[in-house]
């Protein structure tokens, strides 16, 4: 059923109901993700990226984690197995993240006690022995996971039986590329970056004409067209878009993309057919959020970050990070924010060099999401009618965290991770007379999947 879930819904388009939904309630509903809220009770319901693999050593120094609002400490044991637990000792609180890595557990380095990567107590060496109690203690530690470089968390109540991991394409393949990056704001505005699709001709391509690339680079379409138009489709997995424009050769462009739950997004600056993308939007708290970009496939890139122009000259610079700290906000930082205007070249903005004077495309939406402040005043937007994927994927997360908090129904994915399989982003040529529906499974149809899992999800 890789399209028959997929139904289009009117899109609201009276400032009425647009402002009746963006009140201050459903704002805060939207944004707010610490422990008792309504979007932190929905997304504790998932398995979400805590770390890469990369980050914790067998007993090695124990790792500052900010996830949902809560200060966690990660750490690898001696025998290799990830512990994700609250940073405080459960005896007089003081903070695991200095204590002792030793021996399959962390001590504490205060009295002593010490815990497995489960939570359970299995030393309490400042407590004489017939006093002990250690088997009546317990940190709070959550589930974890490790596959293909990534370390997994899941941070709801079912901690006896969690749910089955999502099933991500791009999650599933061993030798995947995976990049993080935080960016100081909300999770909601800094993943609405990503299914704001005609952003892209003016933010990243606003500079460049569509002789300076090649006839078959997968941004010529937008360069010839900054003004697509759109299709939006509800979907099992969540809501996915198509924004469609006539390239030059008379087949239409389509660049497809989607929204997945609870802060997924798959963008459309890759091949459709040879590479598969996600993105996750992890909430560290209301005003962080911090990105695990996860891509694999056959090409050599991602055209959109490593591409060129005709001559040669690459399209955009290459990612930089700031030194990591051990801090709660210390990891994959860039040197660049606010304090220094993103390190914009004004200059270079004037002479045509770069749209915005910014030579990343990452630090480009960086740079505007960071600049609406660390949560956005959504009574002063006045969204038009190239923002109905914002809208509607605002409708759908809001609707679904309130439908588990009022009636405790499932979000989507709970139940059936195989639905995340079904979709795939990119951008791709088509029959300019067929619908975003007819257009995106053939496009399925011929693409290389990993792993070869379209007749078990179908």
């Amino acid at each position: 059923m890789a399209l028959a879930s997929i139904h289009a819904a009117p899109i609201t388009k009276s400032k009425e109901e647009a402002e009746k939904l963006m009140q201050s309630t459903d704002s805060a509903d939207m944004t707010r993700v610490g422990p008792g809220t309504v979007m932190g009770t929905m997304m504790r319901q998932y398995w979400l990226p805590a770390c890469l693999s990369s980050e914790v050593t067998a007993d090695g120094d124990p790792l500052r984690l900010m996830i949902l609002c809560e200060k966690l400490i990660a750490f690898r044991d001696s025998s290799g197995r990830v512990g994700i637990m609250d940073h405080r000792c459960p005896h007089r609180c003081a903070s695991l993240f200095i204590g002792r890595n030793e021996e399959n557990g962390i001590r504490c380095v205060y009295h002593g006690w010490k815990f497995d990567v489960d939570g359970k107590c299995v030393d309490m060496p400042s407590v004489p022995a017939r006093m002990d109690f250690k088997d009546k203690v317990h940190a709070k530690a959550y589930k974890t996971h490790e596959a293909n470089g990534l370390i997994w968390v899941y941070m709801g109540e079912s901690q006896s039986a969690p749910p089955p991991l999502p099933e991500i394409e791009a999650t599933m393949h061993p030798d995947a590329e995976i990049w993080c990056l935080q960016r100081d704001c909300n999770w909601l505005q800094a993943l609405e970056g990503d299914i704001d699709t005609s952003h892209v001709g003016f933010l990243h391509v606003g500079s460049i004409e569509a002789d300076d690339l090649d006839e078959d680079h997968p941004m010529r379409p937008t360069v010839l067209n900054r003004a697509p138009d759109y299709e939006v489709a509800q979907a099992d997995w969540g809501v996915m878009y198509g924004g469609y424009r006539p390239n030059d050769d008379g087949q239409m462009s389509w660049r497809v993309a989607h929204y997945m739950f609870p802060f997924w997004t798959q963008t459309p600056n890759n091949r459709f057919a040879t590479r598969a993308i996600a993105r996750a939007w992890v909430p560290m708290d209301d005003e962080h959020s911090m990105l695990f970009d996860i891509t694999c496939g056959v090409d050599a890139g991602n055209p959109a970050y490593t591409s060129t122009l005709k001559d040669g000259t690459p399209l955009f610079a290459p990612l930089e990070y700031a030194p990591n700290t051990t801090d709660w906000f210390g990891r994959w930082r860039s040197p660049d924010s606010e304090k220094n205007d993103w390190a914009i070249d004004r200059e270079s903005q004037r002479n045509g060099t770069q749209f915005t004077g910014i030579p990343n495309i990452t630090m480009q939406d960086q740079a505007v999401t960071e600049s609406m402040g660390p949560i956005t005043d959504h009574s002063f937007e006045n969204l038009a009618p190239t923002d109905q994927m914002i809208a509607r994927v605002r409708r759908r997360v809001l609707l679904a965290a309130r439908a588990l908090a009022n009636k405790g129904t499932l979000p989507p994915g709970i139940e059936d991770p195989s639905i995340f399989y079904r979709a795939r982003a990119g951008s791709f040529l088509h029959d300019p007379s067929d619908t975003l529906a007819n257009a995106y499974e053939s496009a399925l149809a011929k693409a290389v999947r990993w792993p070869d899992k379209v007749e078990a999800a179908e």
